[in-house]
């Protein structure tokens, strides 16, 4: 196998899942960040990286975020929103602390694949991903790529989809201007 046909193989399917993404889904997420008090992100493994890039990303934008489990997490209230990464909703640590985290009645998004999920109970909203999971339901994306980069790449590229349409309804214009947020010790 050749990098050019590797390349073609990962472009081509982001392509696949994005035209089958529900973009209603997507611009509600967008408000409900907007209009949260503080924004908390989970997820496991590479999912849980994606996660907390999003989560840097919405702090450049001026939204207070946090990773579930960071030493300077506050505590989650009504006023607030968790935005759950897992393609099959299934995974013990993420529906564990839906469940936690419900008794204190924030927003629950939850970002994944699998619509009926153990996860479903608790939605506020449900972003599909239709990627391929563990369960291999018959209506995902199959994938040829290694287990599930397709969606740990989805969820990356939407979250930055998502802080675009952010910035927009917070009337950034000045993108540039965004750098005074970033980490400036490195």
């Amino acid at each position: 196998m050749k990098f050019e046909e590797t390349r073609e193989t990962v472009l081509s399917e982001l392509q696949t899942v994005f035209a089958s993404i529900d973009p209603d889904q997507v611009e509600k997420m967008a408000d409900m960040i907007c209009a949260s008090e503080k924004v908390f992100v989970v997820g496991v493994g590479r999912v849980l990286l994606m996660m907390q890039a999003f989560e840097k990303r919405l702090n450049h934008l001026g939204i207070d975020s946090y990773y579930v489990g960071e030493i300077n997490e506050p505590a989650i209230t009504d006023k607030d929103l968790l935005i759950v990464g897992s393609g099959s909703g299934e995974s013990i640590v993420p529906v564990a602390m839906v469940k936690v985290a419900s008794k204190f009645k924030p927003k629950i998004i939850h970002i994944g694949s699998n619509p009926q999920s153990s996860m479903t109970p608790y939605e506020d909203l449900f972003v599909r991903i239709p990627c391929s999971t563990k369960l291999n339901l018959d209506d995902e994306i199959k994938s040829r790529q290694i287990m599930s980069s397709l969606f740990e790449q989805s969820v990356l590229l939407l979250a930055d989809m998502t802080a675009m349409l952010i910035a927009d309804r917070k009337n950034i214009t000045d993108l540039h201007s965004l750098w005074r947020k970033h980490a400036n010790i490195e």
